[in-house]
């Protein structure tokens, strides 16, 4: 049960040494303050009691004054904790004060904001997406922290998976947003930390099989006819090198120029992560790059031709929005390829990244350069390279079941 008590903030004595008078709530063993607006000398207070002593000469009106917000935030706390909803010293405050819960909408429009401002452009796209989503579910109308509960959010999650036919792994991206956005307003005291739906309700992740490329298709995809100066051509070249080159990322390959290459070696800052990578190049990713070695190409101008020149790509906006419509026609065209050497199923360029991680370990390379190499944050994310091997190695022994 909350307790409700009145204190003196001896900490904010002003110059004439007045105290300001709190209302002090404490529940769960957290405590918020409400002004009361009156200031007076220490002298006059009456610890023991809580009260204004009789040396003050307004300490009758004044001490009925604090016995009805005593009451009134005794009366709140008891409706509250005998209602509906988890109540925490917070709600209470915000119920004395008459404040409503919070929008969350409008907060996650602010905190898609902050994404753009610093210049998170990928990100807050995405994020725009998955409350557009939300938005349509609401009809449209506005949803308050307060109603972001458990069954709110299966009810949702159902939405997702019954009416926009979203995977499960989409449905969770989207709720991780959601949760990132509530632990944010937890963090700046906006939602009591037990209000947070997400201390229940759990996310749901299917494992996924990565799909890569064996020594023999990725073969077949360099040795593929197709017309120089394509853009299916342009395409398949920047697969292999990413297949050979450590698998750098597309949004990493499309912005390679010729400045980045020192004949032996790309040196670049990564567009996801901001961290530089060093690649020593083998024959076969610099063999890529020698078809598009000319006379007249300067140090500034893509490798690849695939993103137009003379555009301002420095404003995150320009960029995003280049980066994804080349991502789009590149896996187009790598989905083609991969059909026309007989791979069904949904080919992209990131499974080029996915080839050469597995071809790296299966050559010997210590695990800990393969994550180094592709950027990982962490190891446990190349771990799930090493076990597609192990597995594969595991099937290369039942032969002896024959």
């Amino acid at each position: 049960m909350a307790t409700v008590k009145i204190l003196l903030k001896t900490e904010k004595a002003n110059a004439q040494g007045e105290v300001p008078l709190y209302l002090r709530i404490i529940k769960n063993r957290a405590a918020k303050y409400i002004s009361l607006g009156i200031k007076l000398h220490p002298k006059h207070w009456n610890e023991k009691e809580k009260k204004v002593k009789k040396s003050h000469p307004n300490s009758q009106r004044l001490n009925n004054y604090l016995a009805v917000k005593i009451a009134e935030a005794e009366g709140v706390a008891l409706s509250m904790e005998t209602g509906e909803k988890a109540v925490s010293s917070v709600k209470i405050k915000e119920a004395v004060l008459g404040k409503k819960s919070e929008s969350f909408l409008k907060y996650a429009d602010a905190f898609i904001d902050g994404l753009e401002k610093n210049n998170q452009v990928s990100t807050a796209a995405k994020a725009k997406a998955i409350f557009s989503k939300l938005w349509e579910f609401l009809g449209k109308k506005d949803l308050l922290f307060d109603q972001l509960s458990v069954t709110f959010l299966k009810s949702y999650e159902r939405h997702l998976k019954d009416k926009v036919g979203n995977s499960t792994n989409t449905i969770h991206a989207n709720l991780k947003v959601f949760r990132r956005i509530i632990n944010e307003a937890v963090s700046e005291d906006i939602v009591p930390y037990e209000q947070n739906p997400f201390l229940k309700f759990k996310l749901k992740l299917e494992k996924t099989t990565k799909i890569y490329l064996t020594e023999e298709q990725l073969l077949k995809i360099e040795e593929l006819p197709l017309k120089a100066g394509t853009r299916k051509y342009h395409h398949r070249n920047m697969y292999v090198f990413a297949a050979y080159a450590g698998g750098l990322r597309i949004s990493d390959i499309l912005q390679l120029k010729w400045k980045h290459f020192d004949g032996e070696r790309i040196i670049i800052d990564t567009h996801k992560t901001g961290s530089t990578v060093s690649i020593k190049l083998p024959s076969k990713a610099v063999g890529v790059l020698d078809r598009y070695r000319q006379e007249g190409r300067g140090q500034e101008d893509f490798i690849f031709p695939v993103l137009k020149p003379h555009k301002d790509y420095t404003n995150p906006r320009v960029l995003y929005r280049a980066i994804s419509s080349a991502t789009a026609y590149t896996n187009k065209d790598i989905r083609a390829i991969g059909l026309q050497i007989g791979i069904i199923g949904n080919l992209s360029f990131h499974s080029s990244r996915h080839t050469w991680a597995t071809r790296a370990l299966k050559k010997g390379m210590r695990i800990e350069y393969v994550s180094k190499l592709m950027g990982h944050a962490s190891i446990k994310t190349t771990q799930i390279y090493a076990k597609i091997v192990s597995e594969e190695l595991d099937k290369a022994m039942d032969v002896f079941e024959d």
